[in-house]
């Protein structure tokens, strides 16, 4: 598990009005680590030219510099338009320091109006970060995103780039590939071009597209790990659909001494969010360009947001490595080996056993289940474990049925009680649930029992249930906060496809929730673009609350997720890039609903988390995973 932290200054550079050539936009940059700071190289987008370009603004490559790679200073133009190749602009740079000189690729447009018939790859060279002398056009085919291995593979000097990144009908789909070379200056030929691209496809990387409506983009220089070289790379989805693409960053490992080998990769870890990266010259883009190494072993990813400027986003190295490893498929949580550990059986569980929640007393875990009978109607099952892992009873009857109007079946369809979460707030359970009577939508509601009475299995005391939600709201996922806030309840629920959050002063009169304080919502284009909810109340760690969630992908698959809440509840101090737990074992992938892991709740012991979930709707297991870990890498 990993999270994407973004720079708290971004974004770190903006176009200045009073530098004409800079005026309109500053983005896309170029970062090099150097023994004195950071010297970062972008895009400089100044006012159109009203006889050359008087739709478009003139781009050219401006260089800048900071100590704290933060707070940058003395910018100056380094690469302008002159040459009959890139007269109509320079866009992009991609520079690297190697072998004692500065090599600067760059996308360089011959010709207006823009488009494949001009649009090529060209590479400036200097002896200095701010002075290029040399100037040469690489590809005669258009191409784009073209950069530089920090140093030589096999004895090799080594490019990566993406050829047709626009579309013609011969090549209607962007094709990323490598281009090796025993003398940089191979790559001034175009005899060299035409060679390599008769036999495009022998230099590809694998394809990287997951569907042919994607569209794909080199993004930084290859950083070497001893893992392999890290490749952080441009993901846009629904590409060809002007209003419903989506701009993202992902990462992938190439092997170290083959790069042309494709060891592993993330989904998207990084859409658009933030205002700098919503609103600009055009909305809702993040595009990844360099990356570097920076303080405490954290990655420095540079992107241009909205082609308009230029921000960063940190990751822990070794978390992401670790994503990215393809021996440790399990993610955050192993699954216990006797998994499922319930599944249906005769009776009122005939049907599907799911989606438990858990509460530890006195050392032992009950284990609240949601069971659907043969007519498809849900009551809370129990079961008991000592260890947290094996079941040591399972009642035959049901600990909790439907009693009010609003979960009495209506029909034939689903009904009932589901999805129960369970929290101990002195000596009272409160357990939240999903009340459904097949015809209104669903509520979510609230029984509360004594401890005592719980633990000495008086079931018929439970409280009457009443309805917390709005009516007439499509609002689930109900989890209390197990401990008050300033004298109040703090109840989670979900609002359409986002996690609210309301204050109760009390859990007995009724009041419903009326207040949708947002704690997050789902980010699109990840692998939580479609939806997410609570999954178990929140756990406390030190002064702060952890909350694990599931998200619901646009594909429909569950996963879940974690995030770091202050000490009010409320705060998102922290959230993970990727999930933490997924859909992987067949009875996961297969059942009444496929690929879903699906909790309502964890217990600790020491250091253990100890996490129940329910697969595909059909049956429950049983994970583990280090809470430390966990909390970790959300600080």
């Amino acid at each position: 598990m990993f999270v994407i932290r973004r720079e708290p200054h971004n974004p770190i550079l903006a176009p200045q009005r009073d530098r004409p050539w800079e005026a309109v936009a500053t983005y896309n940059p170029s970062a090099v680590s150097t023994k004195d700071g950071v010297r970062l190289f972008y895009r400089a987008l100044g006012s159109p030219d009203a006889l050359q370009t008087p739709t478009a603004g003139l781009s050219s490559i401006g260089t800048a510099f900071a100590e704290d790679g933060v707070h940058f200073q003395s910018r100056q133009q380094v690469i302008i338009p002159q040459e009959p190749w890139d007269v109509f602009g320079c866009e992009d740079p991609r520079v690297t320091f190697f072998e004692g000189r500065w090599y600067c690729f760059y996308t360089a447009l011959g010709g207006y109006p823009f488009g494949p018939d001009n649009i090529r790859v060209a590479l400036a060279v200097g002896d200095t970060p701010d002075h290029f002398t040399e100037r040469h056009l690489i590809t005669p085919f258009n191409a784009k995103a073209a950069t530089l291995f920090p140093e030589r593979v096999g004895g090799d000097v080594v490019m990566l780039l993406t050829a047709h990144t626009d579309w013609t009908s011969e090549h209607p789909r962007p094709t990323i590939a490598l281009a090796r070379a025993k003398r940089i200056e191979d790559f001034f030929s175009p005899d060299y071009w035409r060679d390599w691209h008769e036999r495009l496809s022998d230099h590809a990387l694998p394809e990287l597209r997951r569907v042919d409506a994607d569209h794909i983009e080199v993004g930084a220089s290859p950083f070497k790990t001893q893992a392999g070289w890290l490749l952080i790379y441009s993901y846009i989805q629904d590409y060809y659909k002007e209003h419903e693409r989506i701009f993202s960053i992902e990462a992938a490992l190439l092997d170290l001494h083959d790069p042309q080998k494709l060891i592993s990769r993330t989904e998207s870890i990084l859409v658009p969010q933030e205002f700098y990266e919503n609103y600009g010259l055009v909305p809702n883009v993040v595009f990844p360009t360099s990356a570097t190494l920076g303080d405490n072993g954290r990655l420095d990813i540079w992107y241009g947001a909205a082609d308009t400027v230029c921000a960063k986003a940190s990751v822990r190295l070794n978390d992401l490595m670790r994503a990215l490893d393809p021996q440790a498929p399990a993610r955050t949580f192993a699954r216990a080996e006797k998994n499922p550990i319930l599944a249906p059986r005769d009776g009122f569980e005939s049907r599907n056993v799911l989606n438990p929640a858990a509460i530890d007393i006195n050392g032992s875990v009950y284990i609240l289940y949601r069971a659907m009978d043969a007519a498809n109607t849900s009551t809370i099952g129990l079961a008991v474990s000592h260890d947290g892992l094996a079941i040591d009873e399972r009642l035959s009857a049901p600990i909790y049925v439907p009693r009010a109007d609003f979960e009495m079946k209506r029909g034939g369809g689903n009904s009932g009680c589901e999805d129960p979460r369970i929290v101990r707030i002195g000596d009272t359970l409160h357990m939240t649930y999903t009340a459904y009577d097949g015809v209104h939508v669903p509520a979510g509601a609230l029984s509360s029992i004594s401890v005592e009475d719980f633990l000495a299995r008086r079931y018929e005391l439970w409280s009457a249930p009443f309805v917390l939600t709005p009516e007439g709201v499509d609002d689930k996922d109900l989890a209390l906060l197990p401990e008050k806030i300033g004298g109040n309840y703090l109840l989670y629920h979900r609002i359409n496809n986002q996690i609210c959050a309301d204050v109760l002063p009390d859990l007995t009169t009724g009041k419903r929730v009326s207040r949708c304080i947002e704690i997050m919502g789902p980010r699109h284009g990840m692998w939580d673009g479609a939806k997410v909810g609570v999954a178990g109340p929140p756990i406390r760690v030190g002064e702060n609350w952890l909350m694990i969630y599931h998200g619901v992908s646009r594909h429909a698959t569950y996963r879940l997720g974690a995030a770091l809440l202050g000490p009010d509840g409320t705060t998102l101090l922290a959230r993970t890039a990727d999930p933490i737990f997924e859909p992987m074992e067949k009875y996961e992938k297969e059942g009444e609903v496929p690929n879903v892991v699906f909790s309502c709740g964890a217990i600790v012991r020491g250091d253990l988390l100890i996490l129940y979930y329910g697969a595909a709707d059909r049956v429950i297991g049983v994970a583990t995973a280090s809470l430390s870990h966990i909390i970790d890498a959300l600080s």
